[in-house]
């Protein structure tokens, strides 16, 4: 499984944008999918998860520090997984990443339990 993100930029702060997360020649809806971020000299971090459309419950986790500014969705019909991020702070800038997992259906916050990653893309929120 090959995974892609875009959407990435600059953005003021107060700004926002939607980073997509889409599998080469295979859908995502068995997946449960995760975001991650990753700033220069930090560790990574949990952004968000959805689970896959076996989990009859929709379970979502979002991390602490983008609760009520981050949605997650699917979108089945294009095979596609969207982060909406709304009032991006400076401390919002780093590679977001997205990772699927195959063997769970309820995601989860622990990046090992990931078995496939994107390259990334990078957000930058400055003035």
């Amino acid at each position: 499984l090959q995974l892609v993100e875009s959407g990435g930029g600059l953005v003021q702060p107060g700004g926002s944008l939607t980073l997509s997360c889409v599998a080469s020649g295979e859908a995502l809806d068995h997946y449960a999918i995760a975001w991650f971020r990753q700033a220069p000299g930090k560790e990574r971090e949990h952004v968000s998860c959805v689970s896959s459309i076996h989990d009859d419950t929709g379970y979502i986790i979002y991390g602490e520090s983008v609760k009520g500014r981050f949605t997650i969705s699917r979108d089945n019909a294009k095979s596609t997984v969207h982060l909406l991020m709304n009032n991006l702070k400076p401390e919002d800038t780093a590679l977001y990443s997205c990772a699927a997992d195959f063997r769970r259906r309820r995601c989860s916050d622990e990046d090992i339990r990931y078995e496939f990653w994107g390259q990334g893309t990078q957000v930058t929120v400055s003035s």
